[in-house]
């Protein structure tokens, strides 16, 4: 019941009075109709399952005990003493005293809990490590969750709406777009019928049924907020404000037509609780997955080795791009199918395989989706026009941790300021071999306009503008010449990075 000041309470007493004596409104519109979910979650709730994890320990993890006293006799001085029930071991869950079985463990499926022989016998216990949820692919028992609700698990078990639960192979995991699927020993189960995400629009309801905080089958239902929401390298996620929290991950999301349209993977929060946000992978890009694991094992992927960044508005108007597209490439693995077909640091690629590439996030998802060792042609913005380079797909392999450079820096030399506010010296041959370059020039110090656009001491400048740079002469003439009314784009770069930074160059008055 809500409290008002005694004040508002006189004044809300008046009002009441002459309400009756008010002249006569016109009735507001009566509301549009609210969707009815419960077909649809009748239809649908019986392909969702639950997914039980468990890990082995060894009991004697568990912690000693003091000679003669067992779990439950900790358990009742803590309770008496300090209020609290037992302080929970190192899996998460409270030590297991003797005779005590994980949940749902009957029949062989979840075992015994490992029952105590002693403090000192070092046997193996099944504990539970976590929950989830999932749904029925096929009627012959495939099932598709999320990588990370199965991570490190020993042992899986899936629970369905009837009460019934098996032991699950695992199939397969995906962890670049968090799929996995396994396998469990039943015929004739209800499937899910699966939809089309490219058709998902955004402001459309759909339902989301999962075991939030380990609740099996529960409901929530919101609209899409959003589509392709780049949160990862393959991932155009769809954002929705359905209530998704620890518990739902890898269930489905669902339309009003009873398909499913994604898979709940992540949330936006600050406290580890739902916040409004909470992203879904589209069901076309998880089945592709889902088809290579039942098929494999594993997901194949393509690669062309290169390390890619957005193309800014700031970029785009310095390079003359009409757009602010395509994918900046900030570095090219030596030896790669990049290198070999020609890119350099500083393209922008514009198309793979005719397909536009409209932002940064698009590339990886159109090269892992095609087939390694299959040709392909990336166009590429360079120096003012575009160029088709032909490429060979690579297979996709475990990330390279970039080296750090073992020498020195090279002495400065005596230099002059410019109208971008830098002061470079020449790079040695040898560090010019060594940084696979065939020119630049070292930042010595910066200040002005490079300062201001974030360049560093140390930094690299490859090109100005459409120019390459050979050596600090050619670098000072061509700054020199710059019209202090355009932006210009630098090639810049850092470690095993290269960017383009725009910089409007300084007036002659200018600081």
């Amino acid at each position: 019941m809500t409290i008002l000041p005694l004040r508002k309470f006189f004044a809300a007493a008046v009002v009441a009075v002459c309400l009756p004596f008010a002249p006569h409104v016109a009735s507001a519109a009566p509301a549009a109709n609210l969707p009815d979910f419960t077909d649809l979650v009748d239809k649908v709730g019986p392909s969702v399952v639950n997914i039980r994890t468990t890990t082995r320990v060894s009991l004697s993890q568990s912690g000693s005990l003091p000679p003669g006293m067992d779990n439950g006799d900790m358990s009742e001085f803590f309770r008496r003493f300090f209020g609290i029930p037992l302080p929970q071991g190192p899996q998460g869950q409270a030590p297991q005293g003797r005779g005590q079985t994980p949940r749902g463990g009957q029949g062989g499926q979840g075992g015994q809990g490992g029952q105590d022989s002693g403090p000192d016998s070092g046997s193996d216990s099944e504990q539970n490590s976590g929950v989830g949820s999932g749904f029925i692919m096929t009627s012959d028992g495939y099932v598709m969750t999320n990588a990370h609700v199965v991570d490190d698990a020993d042992s899986i078990y899936v629970t369905l709406t009837d009460k019934r639960e098996f032991k699950a192979k695992l199939i397969g995991v995906d962890d670049r777009t968090d799929v996995a699927v396994v396998k469990i020993q039943a015929n004739n189960l209800p499937a899910v019928n699966v939809g089309d995400s490219n058709k998902v629009r955004v402001g459309e309801w759909v339902v989301a049924i999962g075991s939030p905080f380990g609740l099996e089958n529960t409901v929530t239902a919101g609209i899409v907020s959003a589509k392709g929401r780049d949160t990862g390298d393959y991932l155009p996620f769809i954002q929705t404000d359905v209530a998704v929290n620890p518990g739902n991950s890898g269930g489905p999301l669902i339309n009003m037509q009873g398909e499913v349209i994604g898979i709940n993977s992540q949330i936006y929060s600050r406290t580890g609780g739902f916040m409004g946000i909470s992203f879904a992978i589209p069901i076309d890009e998880a089945m592709r997955v889902a088809d290579q694991l039942k098929t494999t094992g594993k997901v194949t992927r393509g690669r062309i080795a290169v390390a890619i960044g957005e193309v800014t508005k700031d970029v785009a108007d310095s390079l003359g791009l009409p757009k602010a597209q395509g994918a900046l490439v900030s570095s090219v693995e030596p030896g790669g199918p990049a290198e070999k077909a020609g890119i350099q640091p500083g393209d922008i690629i514009l198309k793979f395989n005719g397909q536009s590439v409209d932002t940064a996030t698009d590339l990886p998802r159109m090269v892992g989706d095609t087939k390694p060792g299959t040709k392909a042609t990336v166009t590429v913005w360079r120096k003012g026009q575009t160029r088709d380079l032909p490429i060979t797909i690579a297979e996709m392999q475990a990330d390279k941790g970039a080296k750090a450079d073992p020498k020195k820096a090279p002495e400065p030399k005596p230099r002059a300021a410019n109208a971008l506010g830098l002061s470079v010296t020449d790079i040695p041959a040898d560090q010019l071999a060594q940084l696979k370059i065939k020119g630049g020039v070292v930042v010595d110090s910066v200040d002005g306009p490079a300062a201001r656009a974030g360049l560093q001491k140390g930094d690299i400048i490859l090109r100005v503008g459409d120019t390459d740079i050979a050596n600090a002469k050619q670098f000072q003439d061509v700054s020199s010449h710059l019209d202090p009314q355009k932006m210009v784009a630098i090639l810049v770069r850092r470690g095993d990075n290269t960017q383009f930074v725009p910089i409007r160059p300084r007036g002659p008055a200018q600081k």
